[in-house]
């Protein structure tokens, strides 16, 4: 095996905080990785940038990782994955180099959750124009019909720890009844944004029961595993000695601070330049 393409970690990039809670569930599901985590918190919000802003941050954030020995990286952000992966793989990766995104091991699966056919996406607005997840499900599952509803403040919430507040309250409220106008039938929610999980109490609050809400640590935790073991020549440019390593494109006290709300235990972050 050539030096370059010799074992090394799990790249998670994210352009923030919200990949954390991707992480914390592959980290559980396969802890005896090694793995570095990139938040590009300098360039963050992505959701609101053009798809070429996104595909060149997202880029560039990718070869970092591929720079310090990552020959996986996960795309542990729906609008990366969205605006950026598919020309990622097609037009630029090295080779033995591979990257894979969140949106469709969620949309695999979706069809387990659902009995009417009716499934809801809450995301930023940079994934509803995307419309990558209306393709994807309907690629698997052409019987589903899904209707989108963007969520712009919901990422300023979570990442200001206003997840109690007044104002979270009401524009959880607010845009989980916006959505459900859509269809009368629905009985999935899929929370497709990294950040929303943060926001799971009040989301449930305000959702009538009987509604299943989906989030996507587990599901692309899961999609990985199995991934993995059919793609041996994959696993095998993966090292194993349970190392964690945490890189920002910001302040690391502020990263550091904030990664615990999302990674659930405290971590040790380091500035990088991409």
């Amino acid at each position: 095996m050539s030096a370059k393409n010799s074992p090394g970690p799990i790249g998670i990039f994210d352009s923030g905080y919200g990949g954390l809670t991707v992480f914390k569930e592959i980290h559980k599901h396969l802890p005896d990785y090694d793995y570095i985590y990139l938040g590009d918190n300098a360039r963050v919000p992505y959701g609101t940038r053009s798809f070429e802003t996104v595909y060149e941050y997202t880029k560039e954030c990718v070869f970092k990782l591929f720079e310090l020995g990552c020959n996986l990286v996960i795309l542990a952000c729906n609008t990366a994955s969205a605006k950026a992966l598919r020309t990622i793989q097609q037009h630029d990766l090295p080779e033995g180099k591979k990257v894979l995104g969140v949106i469709r091991p969620t949309s695999e699966v979706v069809d387990q959750f659902t009995k009417s056919n009716k499934v809801g996406i809450l995301a930023t607005q940079g994934t509803v124009n995307s419309n990558s997840y209306v393709l994807e499900i309907n690629k698997f599952h052409p019987q589903i019909e899904v209707f989108q509803h963007a969520c712009p403040f919901w990422v300023p919430l979570v990442e200001n720890n206003e997840l109690e507040s007044e104002g979270a309250n009401f524009f959880v409220q607010q845009d989980i009844q916006q959505l459900l106008t859509a269809s009368p039938e629905m009985d999935t929610i899929l929370l497709a944004c990294t950040h929303y999980p943060l926001l799971l109490p009040l989301i449930e609050k305000y959702t009538p029961k009987g509604i299943n809400i989906i989030s996507q640590g587990k599901l692309v935790a899961e999609s990985l595993v199995d991934y993995l073991k059919r793609h041996p020549e994959v696993e095998e440019k993966c090292s194993k000695s349970r190392s964690l390593q945490f890189f920002t494109t910001d302040d690391p006290n502020d990263f550091n601070q904030k990664a615990e709300i999302f990674f659930g235990k405290k971590i040790s972050s380091k500035f990088i330049k991409v």
